[in-house]
């Protein structure tokens, strides 16, 4: 596995890379224009089996995410930031994918991710199955389990891993080894006692009885609730307790095959020697990791997503056959749906710096990166701000003092300002309530919620088409509007593996 990006597709993956600046001027807006043209026509397609598979996934990661997390980090920098692009941006691919599943036009995390990895569309809710399951419904399951592309990797000798900042059972996740008719069994303690007596297998017990192959090489993420029996005082905080009603602790049993090796906190985390460890599970949190904001005041301390992708790389590099990793930027999503743009916007610059860790880590030659999302939120980018207006601020402009109209624009029916960044529905909602005087210090405060058109105690996702992004051997596969099953299948192909038929 090589260190750097290779000389030789340097200029395709820097294709869109060229950095306009603040006032330039027409003639060179009009040479950017051309010299993006001409290296454009210089794209050339990888079109080699590709050795690896990294499948990034920004939950909730939709097109208006891209574009404020863009401006964010380009603002962090000291920079107007609508020049800005984020790492994944610059790869020469890209295609919008559609999301609905078979019985939702607005999906869940569980249908859109089964159809990334068994290459079938299916029902929201569930996990591994298709469509022809019933939610909740046990029996229904028998005879429905899908092939992932996990099972894949692991059936062709391939190392693999997942990496997550919410729970390792959490639904993007799950659907890589979890077969179930409610994804909300994460552990044995929330199946109904019917289930149960039906025979139902919680996610965290299957995940580590995952027996594919070798079994996963590398977890990282949150949720090590679900792994412990409800008699274990958690270790970094003894007001909380674990799970389980079975009394088993599956992280003693993920210990007990040879060099393999659990950690829970920063310190166990750094201790872990790659080139020793065959196996490697990561829970730092008992449920969701912390957000990349408050990451630094976690007790225990928690690596960011980038270390663990580093991290989980090192690891998966040591097979000679190759790997396939799952790498979720999950809490864009929760902040999302608490309208906290602040907080979904760090974490896409997090997710974003992830990516970059991959490139460095590898050889686009042979390596298949695609960057996409399961869904999108009700999330808005609004009114007529001036270019290096604050992307979290309120909607301003210097040319109002002399435009009535764009003054008029800028300001609700009352005459006062809203911010650039808003939900349609969310908790941010204020009803009947009169709308408060924003300020710049009060919209750009992490701890913000942006505001609602519609009241709701949790914001939900959107039903729009999201982006993806490609790079390595067979990204040009993905072009133009996909379905989201396509994922899949580009995957298989560059891979070289073959995937059976589903029941």
């Amino acid at each position: 596995m090589h260190s750097k990006v290779g000389a030789v597709g340097t200029a395709c993956f820097l294709i869109f890379s060229a950095t306009p600046v603040l006032g330039q001027t027409a003639k060179e807006w009009f040479r950017d224009g051309q010299a993006a043209v001409a290296r454009a026509k210089k794209t050339q397609p990888i079109t080699g089996k590709a050795r690896n598979v990294i499948l990034f996934v920004g939950d909730g990661m939709g097109v208006s995410t891209v574009t404020a997390s863009r401006i964010l980090e380009g603002q962090q920098r000291g920079e107007s930031g609508e020049e800005n692009l984020l790492s994944f941006e610059k790869f020469p691919y890209t295609a919008l994918v559609k999301t609905y599943t078979t019985d939702m036009q607005t999906p869940d995390s569980a249908g859109t991710m089964n159809a990334m990895v068994t290459g079938v569309k299916t029902k929201g809710w569930m996990l591994g199955l298709t469509a022809r399951a019933k939610f909740g419904d046990v029996a229904s399951a028998s005879g429905n389990e899908l092939t992932t592309i996990l099972d894949l990797a692991e059936r062709g000798g391939l190392a693999t891993g997942i990496v997550t900042t919410t729970r390792l059972t959490h639904a993007t996740p799950a659907a890589l080894y979890a077969h179930t008719p409610d994804r909300h069994w994460e552990d044995d303690g929330w199946i109904p006692a019917t289930a149960r007596m039906a025979g139902a297998v919680d996610v965290a017990r299957q995940f580590i009885e995952y027996d594919v192959g070798d079994g996963l090489e590398v977890a990282l993420g949150g949720g090590r609730g679900n792994f412990r029996p409800s008699s274990a005082v958690d270790p970094e905080d003894p007001a909380v307790w674990g799970h389980r009603a079975d009394g088993r602790d599956l992280t003693e049993e993920w210990t007990k095959r040879p060099r393999s090796a659990y950690v829970w906190n920063r310190a166990g985390f750094d201790a872990i020697d790659p080139s020793t460890t065959d196996h490697l599970l990561g829970l730092f949190q008992p449920s969701h990791m912390r957000y990349e904001h408050d990451r630094l005041g976690d007790s225990a301390g928690e690596p960011s997503l980038s270390e663990m992708t580093a991290k989980a790389l090192d690891l998966l590099a040591r097979n000679k056959k190759g790997f396939f990793l799952m790498v979720e930027g999950g809490r864009i999503d929760h902040a999302h749906h608490s309208t906290n743009a602040y907080r979904a916007l760090v974490d896409t610059i997090e997710f974003a710096k992830a990516v970059s860790v991959a490139v460095r880590k590898t050889d686009r030659r042979e390596t298949l990166i695609i960057v996409t999302a399961d869904h999108s939120h009700v999330f808005t980018i609004a009114g007529y701000a001036q270019r290096g207006q604050p992307i979290l601020g309120i909607v301003e402009s210097a040319d109002e003092r002399f435009n009535e109209v764009l003054h008029e624009l800028n300001h609700d029916a009352k005459g006062k300002r809203f911010s650039i960044l808003g939900y349609a529905n969310g908790p941010g909602a204020l009803c009947d309530a009169p709308r408060p005087v924003l300020t710049n210090a009060l919209t750009t405060a992490p701890d913000y919620r942006q505001e609602a058109t519609v009241r709701m105690a949790v914001e939900t996702h959107g039903g729009e088409d999201v982006p993806l992004y490609a790079d390595g051997p067979q990204a040009h596969l993905f072009r133009g509007v996909i379905e989201q099953n396509v994922i899949f299948h580009v995957m298989v192909d560059a891979l070289g593996l073959k995937a059976p038929a589903p029941p």
